[in-house]
């Protein structure tokens, strides 16, 4: 892989996506893998290992998505594959209790802060719904508080927009969500301190939870003030609402303690995903002991799932946070992390490009717009997404591939090299004046 662009004809992913188109809604199953944010037709994966995927023409390209998160350690870690086949070998699934699931539960709760139990569920938006769920039956109060840009996955009540006010009942950005469900959601921007209160002043008493991502990391990487997590913090707990923080791309991404131990800020139940699953779905939603104990079969909050817990995905997850232990894993993604930051930004400052450089930890985003990098959703730049096309498919044809879409961030593993960073360094170089012509 080099800065200079090479031509990589794609008939056999574009003939694999004529078909799919035929028997899948878009010729997916994920809306954002179609490329219609980018132009062109999407890579049918055919292999991947370590840091690279091969694609159906044959063609390698060095990855940034990553399965979007969970694979921390790289596509298909001998350690992780050798725990699912052994896990494999001794059953698919039990739909029974297994001592895996135990395992993993016990790690998550050591090194979570405040995680006193912790429930497994099969997604994100599973362990969303259900911290939602245990909330509203924990407090006995209908509404949610959500935040501008911040994505929960697809819970008919989270999937709503802001809007005119600066705090509004939500109106839903879905065809099939009932109007009564979203104006359940009361939605406020990110980083504004005096709309988050008059939200509390005005609906305080009917909020069940204040649910946020901590790291927005859904419509690029909109990094927040401590200050603002901490007054989020305190004025959920003077109103009676839950504070629930969405770790599904954070936990154990930014370190073992996810957002909460960063900022040193501890909610009352948290949603994970991505990581602990180690490739495999799981997701996974936890507490203090109090509230988790209102689950049923303890309590009246009823939550179940046939796939939960299942073993070869426990074995997976255990064997990542094993491997991320014993190899100062969050250590070395933060040098990588600082090394692909300090190359990124020399290119921009040489260039003198409206483009700036967001980073925390393995997460890292290119915001296509000049100034300093928006912290909420209202303020990144629509006409961004137009030039990223254009950076997009430059870095595809320079064996670069990252989301297709301007507002997904990218993700590092231990399995990319110091020299991975230098080549997509120069890779970027190369396409950026490409996009910027």
């Amino acid at each position: 892989m080099t800065g200079d662009a090479k031509p990589r004809p794609r008939e056999r992913s574009a003939a694999w996506y004529e078909r799919a188109c035929k028997v899948l809604p878009g010729g997916v199953n994920s809306p954002v893998r179609a490329f219609r944010a980018v132009g062109g037709g999407p890579l049918f994966y055919r292999e991947a290992a370590g840091a690279r995927f091969r694609d159906e023409d044959g063609h390698t390209y060095l990855d940034y998505v990553m399965s979007w998160g969970p694979l921390i350690l790289g596509h298909a870690h001998p350690a992780v594959v050798a725990a699912v086949r052994e896990a494999a070998g001794r059953g698919l699934s039990y739909g029974a209790p297994c001592a895996a699931e135990v395992e993993l539960a016990e790690r998550v709760v050591a090194a979570y802060p405040g995680c006193e139990m912790v429930r497994f569920v099969s997604s994100g938006t599973e362990a969303v719904m259900s911290a939602l769920r245990l909330a509203r039956g924990v407090t006995g109060r209908p509404r949610v508080l959500k935040f501008d840009g911040c994505y929960h996955g697809h819970v008919d009540s989270l999937l709503v927009k802001a809007g005119s006010g600066l705090a509004t009942f939500g109106t839903a950005s879905s065809a099939g969500v009932p109007e009564a469900l979203a104006e359940l959601t009361v939605v406020v921007p990110l980083d504004d301190e005096a709309a988050l209160e008059r939200a509390f002043a005005a609906h305080g008493a009917e909020l069940a939870a204040a649910i946020i991502e901590p790291v927005p990391a859904n419509a690029g990487l909109l990094l927040q003030r401590r200050e603002f997590l901490a007054r989020l913090a305190e004025l959920a707990r003077r109103a009676g609402a839950l504070l629930i923080f969405d770790e599904v791309i954070s936990g154990f991404r930014l370190g073992p303690g996810g957002a909460a131990a960063h900022f040193g800020i501890t909610p009352d139940l948290a949603t994970f995903g991505k990581v602990i699953g180690g490739g495999m779905p799981v997701g996974a939603y936890g507490g203090r002991r109090d509230l988790m104990e209102q689950v049923s079969p303890l309590g009246a909050v009823y939550q179940a799932g046939t796939l939960s817990g299942n073993p070869v995905a426990m074995a997976a997850g255990l064997a990542t946070l094993a491997t991320l232990a014993a190899v100062d894993g969050w250590g070395r993604l933060e040098a990588l992390g600082a090394r692909l930051e300090a190359g990124v930004r020399e290119v921009l400052a040489r260039r003198s490009l409206p483009v700036a450089f967001v980073r925390l930890g393995s997460l890292f985003w290119l915001a296509m717009q000049g100034g300093e990098p928006p912290r909420r959703f209202d303020r990144v730049a629509a006409d961004g997404a137009a030039r990223y096309a254009v950076l997009h498919r430059e870095l595809l044809e320079r064996g670069v591939y990252l989301a297709p879409s301007a507002f997904e961030v990218g993700f590092l593993s231990l399995a990319h090299t110091e020299a991975d960073v230098d080549a997509t360094v120069a890779a970027l170089d190369a396409a950026l004046a490409e996009a910027f012509r």
